[in-house]
């Protein structure tokens, strides 16, 4: 092996490896997340990778206060950390499948919290290899710090633009092999670099080994590649005794499965008198189909002309008992019950939005999808429109009788302990008032929703969103505009028309409401006793923060045998007992649960104002949904957290939105405890002796937090044009980095002037990132409507300009403190910034969903702001040693 000159000419072999290393780990950090949306919830992806990510505190922790040694024993060192790198990510991720850890029994079962300490474990081993590689190229490079930042930025960026297109080759069992062979060509131009031929042939070897370990032992050793957990969807139906999966693709869009069996009875929200009321039930009706895991949305196949009143019994009939041959537009065409639905019902013709381009593949091109469902993309009714229905609607001239926008969110829009922030720009309040707008006069928007939430909590949000949009279309006066009906722990559906219901309209849908068993939740002209809302209010409050009764004040206080009062232990109150029904004309029978009520109750003052004081009262968050805070999940209000934190087993749907939190929390004390380890240890030798430490900790500190903070709040305001989450990732982490990269590599220049000119730089990026934040939606929006590539390319152009100069600062501050001499500081400064980097991604979901979007780049702009006057600290001398820049 050869010593390379790190401080004047490095070779082209030596960048292109720290590219394609560090891009390794993207694409590693991207596998994970896969992984773990396939086989279990993503929001566990999102920790594990939150804390592997610490391997770089860790790394710069120890190699701050052991410099000398590693830099003694560089070569040996790297030689290590690369040969560990690939079997490190291939072997904790096999053994990780196998550790049987299950979210649903985090709380119940002690064993479970081990468990995911060991997915911890396990994750966390692989990128402490990858950042003990770039560590010690950085700390040998620090004098050309600028040139190997490039390489690192343009390289992650690049390499997991390639995992997207991986995604289409690789299944999510296989992916790993992504980030495998991003370290092979990595590690391979290393030693070439290092003219080190033993060291290439034993790269070369071990990854073949690798490779083969990962195909060949798990059917060796009869263990799974990617264990699901038996709580998501597509569990259910593998153990199905007839089931059959009849398709399969993978791609960035999902991991897209569908099953047939005869088992398999979907039904959403069929009213339970179809059984009672047709002389045939249809056979075999549905497949399901499941996107990475989760499911099933219901597939009906074409149903012969005796089996077609069958539809009349789904909630999403609604609005064809009204309107005879509509024009019809589908929102989400989803798994096609709801096109089915329209065809049957007579509309004369039906236009269907999908954002997934998957899904329109698979039942344009499968033949046996096409001979279940009777070819119906292809039917000469139907037209297809290939982006979001939200944004057609929002752009189109044209009007429609009917809009539909039924069940497109599989079978709920939480799972059990599932994903906790989930972006539903469908729901907002902007995009329900273009469906409203797009209506013709007299025009029918339907909107159906599950309702399997008791106390209600979905619906809540619906119904709050929908008349805020009504009033936004139609002005103050809602009260005809609605009609509202639901049947218990299943759907919910909205009826809007634009004119408002006439009474014989009413008359109409409350006849098949009730020929349906459904409960009548608001019409025009409802009478509602509104006598109830503060004893069910407190008594929903009461079923989770109940602490039973309170103590006699007149029991002997020494009582030893008394059994306990219960004061410590939460007391699940009884539902409140249910009023007589009421003879007097218009008012609805008496309510059967206190659900029925709420919903009454929460439409009264919705439509008759004061529900915001009810929304305040009520247990959970209910506010309405937006564009800028597009979230069903996050219910628990943030005042209650801590009330919560003994009787989680209540909430068990709100895990997701808790480990947030919990991830803040751990996230923050592993930071600190990182940042300060350094510090503690090497105060005399290292510390005592920099000045500036806190403001270059300051400086760091902010850099890290926002960075992380715009590209993760980016990747949700993404969403809105790119319509899938994995793919705006991929996109958005790809154009921030390689940009980013561009901006280190031209930082160069203005190192000289960097007191003059990097003022400018962090106001610059304050001012870009205040008006994205705020107008960048409006843009995406529009780029939302055009061809699948050009979006792509676009949102690639919108952020370029705030990456650009963001690729400036750190570069800059690192360069100046290596020729300061402050090489302790340089290695600190380093996990400083990836120590607040996950902070930073903790704190965006919280942020997102308590104060929306916007607030989440305005928090990384103020950080550049801060990082400002902070950036002088790093430009103070060593023992009077100055630099040109300062």
């Amino acid at each position: 092996m050869i010593s390379v000159d790190f401080e004047r000419r490095a070779p082209i072999p030596f960048y292109l490896s720290v590219g394609l290393v560090a891009g390794s780990i993207i694409a590693l950090q991207i596998a994970i997340m896969r992984v773990f949306s396939v086989g279990s919830w993503a929001h566990f992806g999102s920790l594990v990778v939150s804390l592997a990510m610490f391997g770089f505190g860790l790394t710069s922790a120890v190699m701050c206060v052991g410099k000398g040694w590693f830099e003694r024993h560089w070569q040996g060192a790297v030689k290590t950390a690369l040969l560990l790198f690939g079997p490190l990510m291939v072997g904790c991720n096999l053994i990780a499948q196998q550790v049987p850890f299950n979210a649903i029994f985090l709380i119940s079962d002690p064993m479970q919290k081990w468990r995911l300490f060991a997915n911890f474990v396990l994750y966390f081993l692989p990128f402490l290899a990858g950042a003990l590689y770039l560590g010690i190229v950085f700390l040998k490079a620090q004098k050309t710090f600028n040139r190997v930042y490039f390489a690192d930025m343009a390289g992650s960026g690049l390499c997991g633009l390639s995992v997207l297109l991986a995604l289409y080759v690789f299944t999510p069992d296989n992916i790993i092999m992504a980030p495998l062979l991003l370290w092979m060509a990595g590690g391979v131009l290393w030693f070439v670099s290092m003219r080190d031929r033993r060291g290439i042939v034993a790269l070369v070897v071990v990854a073949l080994l690798t490779g083969l370990a990962h195909y060949v032992l798990p059917p060796a050793l009869g263990i799974p590649t990617l264990a699901v957990s038996d709580y998501k969807g597509v569990a259910y139906a593998r153990k199905f005794p007839d089931s059959k999966r009849t398709y399969e693709r993978a791609s960035p869009f999902g991991y897209m499965e569908i099953y047939s069996s005869s088992y398999l009875h979907f039904a959403p929200g069929l009213s339970d008198n179809a059984a009672f009321n047709l002389k045939k039930m249809p056979a075999n009706a549905y497949l399901g189909l499941y996107l990475d895991s989760d499911g099933p949305q219901g597939i009906i196949k074409d149903l012969p002309e005796d089996e077609v009143a069958y539809f009349r019994y789904l909630p999403m009939y609604y609005p064809y008992v009204l309107k005879q041959k509509p024009d019809t537009f589908v929102v989400q065409f989803g798994g096609g019950i709801s096109t089915a639905v329209a065809l049957k019902e007579g509309s004369e013709h039906v236009t269907v939005a999908e954002g997934n381009p998957a899904i329109l593949t698979a039942f344009r091109e499968d033949k046996g999808l096409r001979a279940f469902t009777g070819d119906i993309l292809n039917n000469p009714k139907v037209s297809v429109v290939d982006y979001d229905g939200r944004l057609y609607l929002a752009h189109t001239k044209n009007r429609y009788d009917v809009i539909d926008l039924s069940l497109a969110d599989s079978a709920g829009l939480s799972s059990p302990g599932g994903f906790a922030i989930v972006e539903k720009y469908a729901y907002t309040r902007e995009a329900m008032a273009a469906y409203m707008r797009a209506l013709k006069p007299g025009g029918i928007l339907s909107v159906t929703l599950w309702n399997k939430e008791e106390p209600p909590k979905s619906v809540l949000k619906l119904y709050a969103t929908m008349a805020a949009a009504a009033r936004d279309v139609d002005g103050a006066d809602i009260s005809k505009d609605f009609y509202v009906a639901a049947a218990y722990l299943s759907t919910a559906t909205v009826l809007y028309k634009r004119g408002g219901f006439s009474a014989d309209e009413i008359a109409r849908l409350n006849e098949h409401t009730r020929a349906m068993s459904f409960d009548e939740i608001y019409y025009p002209g409802i009478r509602v006793d509104t006598t109830p809302l503060a004893q069910t209010l407190q008594d929903y409050r009461d079923q989770y923060f109940y602490a039973g009764p309170p103590p006699d004040p007149t029991a002997p206080k020494d009582d030893k045998a008394a059994p306990a009062s219960g004061a410590d232990e939460p007391h699940d109150k009884p539902p409140p007992e249910l009023a007589q029904a009421s003879d007097a004309p218009g008012t609805p029978p008496a309510p059967l649960v206190p659900a029925t009520t709420m919903g009454r109750l929460a439409w009264h003052y919705l439509v008759h104002g004061g529900w915001q004081q009810v929304a305040d009262d009520y247990v959970f968050d209910t506010h309405m949904l937006t564009n800028h805070q597009p979230y069903f999940a996050a219910y628990i209000k943030v005042k209650d957290l801590l009330k919560f934190l003994d009787r989680l087993e209540l909430v068990q749907d709100e895990w997701g939105y808790l480990l947030i939190w919990a991830t803040l929390g751990i996230a923050t004390i592993f930071a600190f405890t990182l940042v300060l380890f350094p510090v503690i240890f090497g105060w005399r030798t290292i510390f005592s002796h920099n000045p500036g430490k806190f403001g270059t900790m300051i400086y760091f500190l902010c850099l890290g937090l926002g960075y992380i903070t715009v590209e993760v709040g980016m990747i949700s305001h993404f969403v809105l044009a790119l319509s899938n989450a994995t793919v705006s990732a991929s996109v958005l982490i790809t154009g921030m980095l390689v940009f980013s990269g561009l901006g280190s590599f031209v930082s160069e220049r203005y190192f000289d002037r960097a007191r003059r000119v990097m003022p400018r730089i962090f106001l610059a990026i304050f001012v870009l990132l205040a008006v994205y934040a705020f107008a960048i939606d409006y843009a995406l929006d529009w780029i939302g409507t055009l061809p699948y590539l050009l979006r792509i390319a676009l949102c690639l152009l919108l952020i370029l300009p705030p990456a650009f100069l963001m690729g400036f600062p750190m570069p800059t501050a690192m360069t100046t403190l290596s020729r300061l001499g402050k090489e302790h500081m340089f290695l600190w400064a380093w996990g400083v910034n990836g120590c607040f980097s996950v902070i930073g991604a903790a704190l965006v979901p919280i942020v997102a969903t308590s104060f929306g979007l916007p607030a989440v780049v305005l928090v990384g702009a103020v950080a550049y702001l801060v990082a400002l006057p902070a950036f002088f600290s790093v430009l103070k001398p060593l023992g009077g040693k100055r630099l040109a820049a300062a």
